[in-house]
């Protein structure tokens, strides 16, 4: 790595991390710390829900599948619209009149603790694997940059966000997430020029290439195959995935309630949506120009090719123009940084006042603050372990869809069930909830437990779940009248 290059790299994330300490106030409150203050711009937290999508999964995963295979995984993009206008219609409204920033606190008052801890585990669950996931292809780009083992640098960058965002709090979180915005979407831009005119005939020859060979493909689609990963599949996988995240994933919920107004939350779940549609579209054609490209000059690839997930940063380490390469890898961690803080907070937000303060309902301000600051730092240390057992995984993108999928719980069903129904009980929601849970265990680990065949697609785990739930909680209900 040229020493432009690294002095580029460690300006931008060096800086991100000092922007992030700044927020931190002596004699702040856990109110303030879980809030921002309830003053934010929308533009600012639009930016900052934008961010949270664009993961490092997106950055590395998506090029990488799209190199390997197709445009398949740009399916689950397209639902964003539609869960984003609900979410903006309904469920921004429906939170900001919530006291509580905990996005489970409803599921307390509609079905009992049980429910609220319920699905609180299964989020806390989920934003482990997620940062496991995202620390792990941040660790890539420098492994192949800098030959640093991989294992080093996932602790060392774990340690660095988990300080800035221990410190700063979610005001620090999302003001820096707005900035890695801006510097991600630079770093894609400037890369997908440099390699379509990198062709020989420029970027008619790189789009005629992948073209041919079908690289643009969604998918298939057989409405009937539910095995495979067809269009249908990412489609309705993506829909019930993305209504779960503006619908009760606490990375969002929180964030609702840091706009300054309820229009101002409105906008932000809006622009943050519709923003991920042609970012998204970059990312997976940066891969199908990456597939063109070495097609074009397959010599420049090492003896024995690459993994999918290897290739962009390959390409930035070997191809790019100095300095370039320096931009590029600070996108990268830009955009796990901010995923992964952001999971950091909210995860420490869940513990706090889902956990702690039902024990301690008469616990003091400086109190809440240890707790956020100490399970922020516990979130964080179980995400490196996660990451370093992600070194046995073949492809991320997959690992990360099936394990989000079956961590989710069928949440959804849950939520839906309290949201759009008076009658529902708690009984009737607990029952819902336990057959719900066969089901998503049965879809995703059929093939571990040497369970028959289902003929369903472990990214439908979380549709059917969430269905089974609604439905057998709903018609229970029904039978109790």
């Amino acid at each position: 790595m040229h020493t432009i290059d690294f002095l580029v790299f460690l300006l931008f994330t060096g800086g991100i991390v000092i922007i992030g300490s700044l927020f931190w106030r002596k004699k702040g409150s856990s109110d303030d710390f879980t809030t921002a203050g309830r003053s934010l711009p929308g533009w600012v937290v639009g930016l900052s829900i934008f961010s949270t999508y664009v993961s490092s999964i997106s950055y590395l995963a998506y090029p990488g599948s799209a190199y390997d295979s197709n445009w398949n995984a740009f399916v689950f993009s397209l639902s964003i619209p539609i869960a984003s206008w609900v979410a903006a219609k309904w469920f921004v409204p429906f939170y900001r009149k919530q006291t509580c920033v905990s996005a489970y606190a409803f599921l307390e008052q509609r079905f009992g603790r049980w429910a609220r801890w319920y699905a609180s585990i299964c989020y806390l669950l989920t934003q482990v694997a997620r940062i496991g996931t995202i620390m792990y292809l941040l660790a890539i780009p420098m492994n192949v940059l800098l030959g640093w083992n991989i294992s080093m640098v996932i602790i060392c960058t774990s340690l660095a966000i988990i300080f800035y965002s221990t410190l700063g709090g979610l005001r620090g979180v999302i003001w820096t997430e707005a900035i890695q915005g801006v510097i991600m979407i630079a770093g894609a831009v400037t890369c997908l020029v440099i390699l379509l005119m990198s062709m020989p005939g420029g970027a008619e020859q790189s789009l005629a290439t992948a073209w041919h060979e079908g690289k643009f493909s969604l998918g298939s689609f057989d409405f009937l195959d539910l095995s495979t990963s067809t269009f249908w599949v990412c489609l309705v996988y993506g829909l019930f995935t993305n209504l779960q995240n503006y619908g009760i994933d606490q990375n969002y919920v929180q964030r609702y309630h840091t706009a300054r107004s309820a229009r101002s939350a409105r906008f932000s779940a809006l622009f943050g949506g519709w923003l991920f549609i042609p970012v998204s579209a970059m990312f997976f054609l940066i891969g199908t120009a990456l597939y063109s490209y070495y097609a074009a000059f397959p010599s420049m690839l090492p003896e024995g090719g690459t993994k999918g997930d290897y290739v962009f940063p390959f390409f930035i380490v070997n191809q790019l123009p100095v300095g370039f390469t320096g931009l590029l890898i600070a996108s990268i961690f830009a955009a796990g940084m901010s995923t992964v803080a952001t999971s950091i907070t909210s995860a420490s937000t869940i513990i706090l006042h889902d956990f702690y303060k039902c024990a301690r309902p008469d616990s003091t301000n400086r109190e809440e603050l240890v707790v956020l600051k100490l399970a922020g730092i516990a979130i964080g240390i179980l995400g490196i372990v996660v990451s370093l057992a992600m070194l046995r995984v073949d492809s991320i993108l997959d690992a990360w869809w099936k394990l989000s999928s079956v961590f989710s719980g069928g949440m959804l069903g849950l939520f839906l069930l309290g949201f759009m129904s008076n009658h529902v009980k708690n009984i009737d929601a607990a029952i819902g909830v336990i057959c719900g849970v066969i089901v998503i265990g049965y879809i995703s680990l059929h093939d571990l437990l040497g369970l028959p065949t289902n003929g369903i697609h472990e990214y439908l785990a979380i549709v059917f779940g969430t269905i089974v739930i609604f439905l057998v909680g709903f018609l229970v209900a029904k039978l109790h009248k």
